[in-house]
């Protein structure tokens, strides 16, 4: 683990183009909603079962094969980074108990990818966030990973969205469909069918506009941005072009519309798999419950828990 950029080799695709191998994780947000747990623990350590929520994260990341990671931290959140360093005083007492179950568990953020880190001093918006990634990544396609919100590592999307991005060479984007009343809520996106040559891909579709949180009446689709992008290094220039949009600040999905406007291809693909939101409580305590549900080791016992748990809570009847 380290704080300057390393220079990973990327191996051209068919097409000529390089594929990505770098992914930037924004996660400087002072996460308000979740006051006051998020006064000293960063939102994106905040446990799903017994792993935080940013280790989901780098996971997915690594598993489609990118292996550098570049975390946009903020004041306080150091513990992120301190996650994915090694623990050598905790490991030796578990090599001493002989658990080596929870050993490998610990030694495991530390195995999964090159980290790297750089200060977002002010948040000033997710393309204020991204534009500190320059640097690192240089004129590279790279990924974008939010930091609140991933998905079941066996249906996944990030490996598509990066062959995608290799045979375009623009913007890639991951859409899901929204109730139209919550398009408030997203950057929503106006579509048309994609080129024929990407349809084996999976379902891609063209970009033709974008627009950030717009009202129901205003928005031009149901398709809303998921927090996965594959961008072109050429997003720097634009993100410097930019000013502030929707709440004051500098909009990611305003910079890609720029680029999308001066000729560059934006795709997407269609999300139909399980999306976990934990950006809010709500959608962090139904990740927390069907995370747990879904484990091996929990599952079968915390699903009749929590039966037993509604029937008595719908009946009126005491409740443990």
């Amino acid at each position: 683990m380290s704080e300057q950029p390393a220079n990973p080799s990327t191996a051209p695709t068919s097409t000529g183009r390089r594929r990505a191998v770098k992914a930037v994780i924004p996660a400087a947000g002072l996460a308000t909603r979740f006051l006051p747990a998020t006064k000293a623990v960063p939102k994106e350590l905040l446990p799903v079962v017994d792993r935080p929520v940013l280790q989901y994260i780098v996971e997915e990341a690594t598993a489609a094969g990118i292996g550098d990671v570049l975390l946009i931290t903020g004041r306080g959140k150091t513990s992120m980074v301190d996650h994915f360093d090694r623990r050598p005083d905790l490991e030796t007492r578990l090599e001493e108990k002989g658990d080596a179950e929870r050993l490998a568990a610990v030694r495991r953020p530390s195995e999964l990818a090159e980290i790297y880190t750089c200060r977002q001093p002010e948040q000033l918006g997710l393309g204020h966030a991204v534009g500190y990634a320059e640097s690192h990544v240089g004129d590279q396609p790279f990924a974008v990973l939010l930091g609140d919100e991933f998905v079941k590592p066996s249906e996944p999307l990030l490996p598509a969205m990066l062959e995608l991005q290799a045979r375009t060479g623009g913007i890639v984007l991951a859409f899901f469909e929204v109730d139209p009343a919550e398009t408030k809520r997203y950057g929503i996106a106006s579509v048309e069918p994609a080129e024929a040559e990407l349809t084996d891909i999976g379902e891609v579709v063209r970009v033709t506009g974008m627009v950030e949180k717009p009202k129901p009446e205003e928005a031009p689709s149901n398709l809303a941005v998921l927090g996965r992008y594959v961008l072109p290094g050429t997003i720097f220039d634009a993100i410097r072009r930019t000013g502030p949009g929707s709440g004051g600040e500098i909009q990611l999905t305003d910079a890609m519309e720029l680029l999308r406007s001066e000729g560059t291809p934006v795709h997407a693909i269609v999300y139909r798999g399980t999306r976990y939101d934990t950006g809010m409580p709500l959608g962090y305590l139904q990740t927390v419950v069907q995370i747990a549900c879904e484990r091996e080791d929990l599952g079968d016992e915390f699903r009749k828990w929590l039966g037993e748990f509604v029937a008595s809570d719908a009946s009126g009847g005491p409740s443990t």
